[in-house]
Order: C-alpha cells, then structure tokens, then sequence
C-alpha cells in the first residue's frame, strides 16, 4: 500500500503540482513517508505544526529562524515564499485557517511560487475543508488504509516482541491467522497495532477468540466516522410479513460470498434496489438479508456525505467506499438514497452532487471487493434514471402495501412480538378490516391498541384492535395518487417482492 501511495506523491512532487492534501489519521506514518520521500529526491523536507512551528522531524530547526517566531502560519509562509532552497514545506492541520481570506491569498501566491522554484507545498490533515477559491489549486489525495500485506507486517513485528515473554502462545494456525488479521481490514495501522496489542497483551495468548476484540474495535471506528453506522441485527427471515419472491432471492444468495461459490464460478452478488410504498418492510429485508446471510450491516447517512466545504462531500462518498470495501464481505444500506442524489444536474450546489453521485455509479458499476449495496427508496421520480438500468444493481424489487394473506401474517408477527397468544385473536377478521394499511401502520395499531388495554388493566382485546383500526387512516387513502403512480411505474420495470394475492 505504501509503495502506491509513495509513488503517487512522487509522481506530483516531480510535476510540481502546487499544493498536495493529504487528507488521513496516520499523520506520523505520512511524516514518515514524506521524509523517505524527500531523501529519494534530495530534497529537505521542514514540517510544520501550530505548536512547534517549523521543525525537521530532527528535533533541530534549519529554517533560518527560530521556533516560535514560525508558529503563525503568516510568518511561516513568509518564510516559505522567501526561501530559495530545494526543500519540501509540509503543513499540519492548516484547515482550520483556510477560512481566514488572508491565508487564502497566501496560499494562491504560494502555489505559483512552487511552479517557478524547487519548493514544494504539502498540506496533512485529517479533515478536507478546501475553500472554493483554492479549489484549482489544491490536489487531494486520500491517504489509503492498510491492507493484507500491512496488517501482516504489524501482527508479525507485535509477536516477535511478545515472544521475548515465556508466557506468551500462539494459539493459531496459518488460516486463523489470516482470518484474524481480514478482521482487522478497515483499521489504520495505529488501531490495528493498538487491538493487536491488546488482545496478546490481554491473557498473553492470541487465538481466534481475539476475533471479537478486533470486531468491537472496528464498531468503535465505523460509529466515529460520522457517516457509516454499525447496524446489530437480531430479525430473522420470520420477522417478514410476506414478500415470498424477495425472500426466495434472498435465501438462494446464502451462499454467494462463500469460496465454494467462486470454485463453481458464480459471480459475487452486486446489490438490489427495494423501491416501495413507505412503510411496507424495506429497512426490515435490509437487516433480515444481514442476519440471514450472517454480513456486517453498514448504514450509510446519506446526510452526512454533503459537506459546506469544497472536496469535502467527494471525500465522504471516497471514504464510505474506501471503509466499506476493507471490510468486505460486507453489505451496505443505502437508506432513502433519493435524498442524497435528488439534486444531481441541479446547478445550485456547483456540481457537487453530480460528482459524488458519479463516483457513486462507477463503484456500482466496477466494483470488484464484495460490498452488496441495499439501496432503499419511497420517491422513484426523485431517482436519476442512470442509477436504475441495468448492470447497477442484480434486482429491483417493488414492495408494495401487503396483501390480505400478508397484512394477517403481520398481525400475528407483531401480536407474538408483544408477548400476545395470536390464535386468540381472529387475525383474518383484523386483515380484512386493514385494506390498505402498511406493516408500519399495522405496527402502531397493534401498539396503540396495547396501550389502551394497559391504561385500562386489562388483557388486549379484540375490540382494542378494531377500535385502533378504525381510527387510523392510512397512508394509502391519504397519498392514492401517488401510491398509483409508483404502482403504475413499477409494473413493467420491477419484480414484485409479494407474490399476487388479494387486497
């Protein structure tokens, strides 16, 4: 992973490029970097924090000033713009003063000042906030997280110290040690030696039960990221009301990422695309396919990719992507995605959401580590038509409002839920008063019809139900047209999730 990376700055460096940003949370592995870098090129290579000012990684400083006289990144650029050496001029956490209009017009003479000289300028930080008018000037680059072969590295150098210990065993062998290290896929190097370290230093054994630690880690680091959420499933295929075709696909696909599935030469399963009335079980199928086909589960916030700062919306789509492959298998839910690329080829957003939706399309389409996307949509019109032809997703199935046999299983599913005897209950009476209803809205009859029975002290009775029922009215009377609309366009363009059936 290094090499790539080393090579690519390289590559800029020599092209002069005129700011490079490298956005990661390995900062002192990219210190580390920059420096082998620097002494490949015969360059000198001056870092640059708000605390130390300039420094060269030496603990001496070599700038022809003093330490604290470089702390303000006026006077640090100052002597920057006035330096004639053969040097790289590497900036710590500068995003938070590229706010200020001064910096800004610094930093457009400083990257015409590294075209016509043998300096220089890299910015490191672990957030990419470009403000629009550095926009031409700035180069991003992500800093990749590290892969098989690093992890290794890491793992190997950890045990080599431990076996110094007496105490220490290895309870692995050569395949549970590379199961162990593929759970790590999706650290940084600093979490990885950090999880490794604790589970020798834990009973000073290393095993597969250190597996759990490794995964517990990796929860912590997907729910920081502000963008992916860890998703515990506990449904099962019986939670389902109904939906019989999407439960058939689904159980057919069991298999599909095991190393069984490859030797008979069956593809990796791409992703589906459950479009459907609001509140008919699309969420559900996403975390039942999880539990079925025993995946992580991944919700990707589709708010949270949109940023106010130029670069800032790409490098979430890039890291979502990045995160979501280093630990495939794995499955992504994409909720309500025609609210993150409602806006694509709308000129209000200076073209933001057109890219972040085409980088979302060409990972669609290429994809090669195994990431099934489960994308989830109430509003079709709201879809830009790229997104549904084929070749982006395996199926597109439309779940639609349940029918009669399927509204009775839902009755007695969320009756059994609440520690309710369905069988005492005429669940096909309550089906056919529910015409119409979503499983959402069923739910909450159920769940309105206990609260009455509990303020009155009592056991739920079927009236509490009727009654509940006739006091709700659902979605499907008070959005007809548009429930017919979506009905009428799924049609031909969709497989139905629920076999035919009556209302």
């Amino acid at each position: 992973m290094n090499k790539e990376i080393k090579k690519e700055i390289k590559i800029l460096i020599a092209a002069k490029y005129p700011i490079i940003y490298i956005q990661t949370w390995e900062e002192y592995i990219v210190e580390e970097l920059l420096k082998n870098i620097a002494e490949e090129l015969r360059k000198k290579i001056y870092f640059w924090s708000i605390t130390t000012g300039f420094y060269t990684g030496k603990s001496e400083i070599n700038v022809g000033v003093s330490t604290t006289s470089t702390i303000n990144p006026i006077s640090a650029f100052k002597v920057f713009m006035e330096s004639k050496e053969n040097a790289i001029y590497v900036f710590k956490d500068l995003h938070p003063f590229l706010k200020d209009d001064i910096i800004k017009r610094i930093l457009k003479d400083a990257a015409k000042e590294v075209t016509k000289s043998k300096k220089n300028l890299i910015i490191v930080s672990t957030i990419t906030e470009i403000p629009e008018e550095l926009s031409k000037e700035i180069t991003i680059m992500d800093f990749p997280l590290p892969d098989i072969e690093d992890l290794t590295d890491i793992l190997d150098s950890l045990i080599s110290t431990a076996k110094d210990n007496p105490q220490f065993k290895i309870l692995l062998n050569e395949e549970e040690k590379e199961r162990l290290i593929k759970a790590a896929l999706g650290l940084t190097m600093t979490e990885a030696e950090n999880v490794f370290a604790r589970a020798i230093v834990n009973n000073n054994t290393l095993s597969m039960e250190d597996i759990d630690l490794i995964i517990k880690e990796k929860k912590q680091v997907i729910r920081k990221s502000g963008i992916l959420e860890f998703i515990e499933v506990k449904e099962k295929i019986e939670s389902i009301g109904g939906m019989e075709n999407l439960k058939e696909w689904i159980v057919k696909r069991t298999r599909a990422f095991s190393e069984e599935a490859k030797r008979f030469g069956l593809p990796e399963p791409k992703g589906i695309l459950l479009l459907g009335v609001q509140g008919c079980g699309k969420s559900l199928s996403a975390k039942v396919i999880s539990s079925i086909w025993k995946l992580p589960l991944l919700r990707l916030d589709v708010g949270a990719i949109f940023g106010k700062y130029v670069g800032e919306s790409e490098a979430n789509i890039r890291k979502t992507i990045s995160i979501s492959e280093s630990i495939a298998p794995v499955i992504l839910w994409i909720d309500e995605i025609e609210k993150a690329f409602s806006g694509v080829n709308q000129s209000n957003d200076s073209g933001t959401s057109t890219r972040v939706f085409g980088t979302m399309l060409t990972w669609l389409q290429e994809k090669t580590k195994p990431v099934f996307v489960i994308a989830t949509s109430n509003d079709i019109s709201c879809l830009p038509p790229e997104l549904i032809r084929k070749g982006r997703f395996d199926e597109i199935f439309f779940v639609d409002l349940p029918n009669i046999q399927e509204r009775k299983q839902i009755f007695e599913i969320h009756l059994l839920k609440r520690n309710q005897i369905s069988k005492e209950f005429d669940c096909e009476e309550l089906a056919k008063l529910t015409e119409g209803f979503s499983g959402a809205e069923i739910e909450q009859v159920v769940i309105s019809a206990l609260y009455d029975a509990f303020d009155d002290r009592r056991k739920l009775e079927m009236k509490d139900l009727i009654n509940s029922i006739n006091k709700t009215v659902p979605l499907s009377v008070t959005a007809k047209e548009k429930i017919d609309w979506l009905r009428n366009w799924a049609k031909d363009r969709c497989v139905f999730a629920s076999k035919k059936g009556n209302n």
